[in-house]
């Protein structure tokens, strides 16, 4: 086990906009100490794909607004890290490749304008596997990033390198994408809470294509419950809705008897009991879901994303790693009838969840393994069982899929001291009952 000295994590964006009304800080001084964290953990961490060159410029200004009273929002002066196949201006969205980094966007896509219209700064990316369609960090372009609290160890994928620079107080928050588990898995391996929201729930548009159709949302990942609340009101344009009723919650520790690590499991019951010793009702059961139709095609619609990326920019694909060019071609010889197919599952699958069978929510782990050496893709091994490459992620797909809104939280630790993350799921709209379920489970965990 490697591990850095953090030392102690720098305060949540909630207590920062305290301290800048108060006058008690100041926004050029707070951005000042995240880049010296940069500075002396990233040549280690490689957690930022690009820096903005501009932040203590804008910092500055953001000193001045809060002198005189006049802040441009909700998050003005917040350090962020932005994951890097999200358009931000002025900084490459290189999504691991070498074509997009040598090209420089002008504008923001409508979530990072949303972020910078209430004030946070950007004062880097985030790296990601090339195109995000990997559950671990590592690219041809910028290299692998390490897991702050072990860095032999990925932080999962495909938001690596915005969770390492969260959890190593290098930002104080994140914006990152979630197509297959991307926000909830990495959050999970960082001890950080993040939110995908469900389908609809945050605005898209002038970004890069996105190869999981409407699968990926934009969500927050932050280092508290509260500040998950207060991005997520920002990103969705609304207030969030306080919910404390007790819930009716399943549990369910395994998917079709698939392997999931035992410590995992072991944090997995101490969660359910936490959650009823708050007053939830929890009941133990199975998923009663049958994700067979749609595993069967998941790799055919990566396959043939790839493939209509490579048409729209056959630069891009042209400077990809062989493995994604193989998979576009792979894409690019299905037919419209195998699409239709693939589509048709989905469809059936959204309306399987419809109303969520009578529970407010569902819990279950975020990953089924703990996290792996960081050059490699995934863990061949889980609890003593051989599996393929998604057999770590089998719990978060099917939620996006499914167009749910998923949560992960910081659960416990296993053996070795390394976070393990829980996720809850809601039914579609229910992103307001699972924030207010977060700050709960914070203020018991702070307590």
């Amino acid at each position: 086990m490697s591990r850095i000295d953090l030392g102690p994590p720098p305060a949540d964006a909630v207590a920062l906009l305290k301290r800048f009304r108060s006058g008690s800080a100041d926004p050029v001084a707070v951005m000042q100490a995240h880049l010296d964290r940069i500075d002396r953990l990233d040549a280690v961490l490689n957690a930022c794909s690009s820096r903005a060159g501009d932040a203590l410029d804008q910092a500055r200004a953001a000193r001045d607004r809060w002198r005189h009273g006049a802040p441009a929002g909700p998050l003005d002066g917040v350090p962020v890290i932005v994951k890097d196949n999200l358009v931000s201006a002025g900084l490459p969205a290189a999504w691991g490749n070498a074509a997009l980094y040598r090209r420089i966007p002008a504008a923001d896509e409508r979530p990072v304008a949303a972020l910078r219209a209430a004030g946070a700064i950007v004062l880097a990316k985030g790296n990601t596997p090339e195109f995000a369609v990997e559950g671990y960090t590592d690219n041809l372009t910028f290299g692998t990033t390490r897991n702050p609290f072990d860095t032999d160890l990925t932080p999962g994928g495909s938001s690596g390198g915005v969770v390492a620079a969260v959890a190593a107080g290098m930002a104080v928050a994140g914006l990152g994408t979630d197509g297959g588990g991307s926000i909830r898995r990495p959050a999970g391996y960082t001890g950080l809470w993040g939110l995908k929201p469900g389908l609809g729930a945050v605005a898209r548009g002038a970004g890069l294509p996105q190869v999981l159709l409407d699968f990926e949302t934009v969500g927050p990942i932050t280092r508290s419950a509260r500040d998950l609340a207060l991005i997520f009101a920002v990103l969705a344009k609304r207030s969030v809705r306080d919910n404390p009723r007790p819930l009716r919650i399943l549990a369910v520790e395994r998917l079709d008897g698939a392997p999931c690590d035992a410590a995992i499991r072991a944090v997995f019951g101490q969660t359910a009991v936490g959650l009823e010793r708050l007053g939830h009702r929890v009941e133990h059961g199975a998923l009663p879901l049958d994700l067979g139709p749609l595993n069967e095609v998941w790799g055919r619609i990566v396959e043939i994303g790839l493939a209509h990326l490579a048409a729209q920019d056959p630069q891009v694909m042209a400077e990809a790693a062989p493995k994604y060019r193989d998979m576009a071609q792979r894409g690019a010889a299905q037919d419209a009838v195998a699409l239709y197919d693939a589509l048709s599952r989905v469809f059936a699958l959204r309306e399987a969840v419809r109303g969520l069978w009578g529970y407010d929510a569902i819990l279950l782990p975020t990953a089924a393994a703990p996290p792996w050496p960081a050059h490699q893709a995934f863990p061949r091994v889980i609890d003593g069982h051989p599996v393929g490459p998604r057999g770590h992620a089998i719990y978060t797909g099917w939620v996006n899929a499914a167009g749910l809104p998923g949560l992960a939280f910081p659960a416990g630790t296993d053996g070795a001291g390394l976070p393990v993350g829980m996720q809850l799921i809601a039914d579609r709209g229910g992103e307001d009952l699972l924030l207010a379920l977060a700050q709960t489970l914070d203020r018991r965990a702070r307590n």
